[in-house]
């Protein structure tokens, strides 16, 4: 048998494993365990390469001068 048909085998023929029913099936996709941790760990990622952005972007002069200008203005008593 090739590693094709081996790997495309039909439902339930798998050595070892029950057969797919409907209950089973339920079971096994509609369970979210793991979805809460999931979703905070993309959160993480999405936060962390925002922060990165921000520190590129605060890098450069031309914010950086627009940075200090708003301060000084800020600190000047008129």
């Amino acid at each position: 048998m090739s590693a094709f048909a081996s790997f495309f085998r039909p439902v339930g023929t798998t050595p070892g494993l029950p057969p797919l029913t409907t209950a089973r099936a339920g079971a096994l996709f509609l369970d979210d365990r793991g979805a809460a941790t999931a979703e905070y760990a993309i959160a993480t990622m999405a936060a962390a390469a925002f922060a990165g952005l921000l520190v590129v972007i605060m890098r450069s002069d031309e914010v950086r001068g627009i940075l200090t200008d708003l301060v000084r203005r800020a600190l000047t008593v008129q």
